[in-house]
């Protein structure tokens, strides 16, 4: 199936239901292969090796985008399941937000792909660090299976905004975290100056 088929398809599947997403983890379709569609680690979508660059295509993709139990990412509609490669997350957050509502924080993150959510208890924020070489790659969780890896001038701000804690298990240490919808998510961890 070409890009161009299943953009189609896809379409008419996005007329019944033009705000909210598709039912994606309802639809049981049959294997149909491998799409040469990649995701690149910096949110670039390629199709056979060529940026895809109408961005409305990306976004209508990007609706219907799994990641099932065998930890494939899948383009998915009723009748077809094509699985795609994704080099690290399939989004990247691109903006953060913050809104006070009675003294309480509330972050909102932007999509590349345009997607907005809170960030609470069913998007949580957590931050891997490289082993090698020691550098933070901060996620959040999107939806279902599906996360996003936060930009890099989102997460800066978000270390602006950090409250700095003491780790009560463990004195000589401290954290780095942010408050959102009242829950603090680590973003680092770092030994008491002495």
């Amino acid at each position: 199936m070409s890009v161009h088929d299943l953009a189609h398809q896809l379409g008419q599947y996005a007329a019944l239901n033009p705000q909210g997403l598709p039912p994606v983890h309802l639809w049981n379709p049959p294997f149909c292969g491998d799409m040469d569609l990649r995701i690149a680690r910096d949110g670039q979508w390629f199709y056979m090796g060529s940026p895809i660059s109408r961005q409305p295509l990306v976004k209508l993709f990007s609706r219907v985008l799994r990641r099932d139990d065998d930890g494939e990412y899948y383009l998915v509609t009723p009748v077809e399941k094509l699985r795609i490669k994704v080099e690290d997350a399939p989004f990247i957050v691109s903006l953060v937000d913050r809104e006070f509502v009675d003294g309480r924080q509330d972050l909102f993150m932007t999509t590349l792909t345009g997607e907005v959510f809170k960030v609470d208890e069913n998007h949580r924020i957590w931050v891997d660090i490289d082993a090698i070489s020691g550098e933070p790659s901060p996620y959040v969780h999107v939806r279902s299976r599906l996360h996003a890896r936060i930009g890099r001038n989102p997460f800066y701000q978000l270390v602006a905004w950090g409250e700095e804690r003491e780790l009560l298990s463990t004195p000589e240490r401290r954290v780095l975290g942010v408050c959102s919808a009242g829950i603090y998510f680590l973003i680092a961890e770092y030994p008491v100056e002495s």
